[in-house]
């Protein structure tokens, strides 16, 4: 199910936004966001969409109005899920993916030292689709495998007044159901 860090199944492309987690470090969180650039649009256009752009350090910030304000910028998380439930794996496990930013989740700051990062392609105030929580739920059995997983949080959560993602629409309902019923 995964080989150096990369989960089977997932298409990889390797983001240089990541650094080693702190000596001894449990991964014991998934936080989870949503992304869609440019804001409201969704697909992989041809050579990759804006989000696998953003993530590798390609992106133009001229190819539209509001990629501006992403100029310089260096993020990553370790997984993508598409609207088609395609999952996209940009950091290996092992490494720690720049996702949450400043942060802090049950008392521990640097919630990137001690989490993975699940990018959900859409909005905030937008519906998400069924392949993307079937996918998620995939992703999430095989990560709790390999890692001790205890805990799944928002961006929000994590970053709240700083960050809103993946919003209100995101079924939490749905996902800790399926949690519930998965063997």
């Amino acid at each position: 199910m995964v080989a150096e860090g990369w989960i089977r199944g997932a298409r990889r492309i390797r983001s240089p936004n990541c650094d080693s987690r702190p000596p001894g470090a449990e991964v014991s969180l998934l936080v989870l966001h949503s992304i869609s650039l440019p804001r409201g649009r969704y697909g992989k256009a041809s050579g990759g969409s804006a989000i696998e752009r953003l993530f590798t350090n390609r992106l133009d910030p001229a190819a539209h109005p509001s990629f501006a304000e992403l100029a310089g910028l260096r993020v990553s998380a370790h997984f993508l899920i598409y609207r088609d439930g395609e999952i996209v794996q940009f950091v290996p496990l092992q490494r720690r993916a720049w996702h949450a930013g400043v942060s802090r989740w049950r008392g521990r700051e640097r919630c990137n030292d001690f989490s993975v990062g699940v990018e959900l392609e859409g909005t905030g105030d937008g519906k998400f689709e069924a392949a993307q929580y079937a996918s998620l739920m995939s992703l999430l059995k095989q990560l709790q495998i390999v890692l001790p997983l205890r805990d799944i949080a928002a961006h929000s959560d994590v970053a709240p007044g700083r960050k809103s993602d993946p919003g209100g629409r995101f079924g939490w309902a749905r996902l800790l159901a399926d949690l519930a019923r998965a063997p």
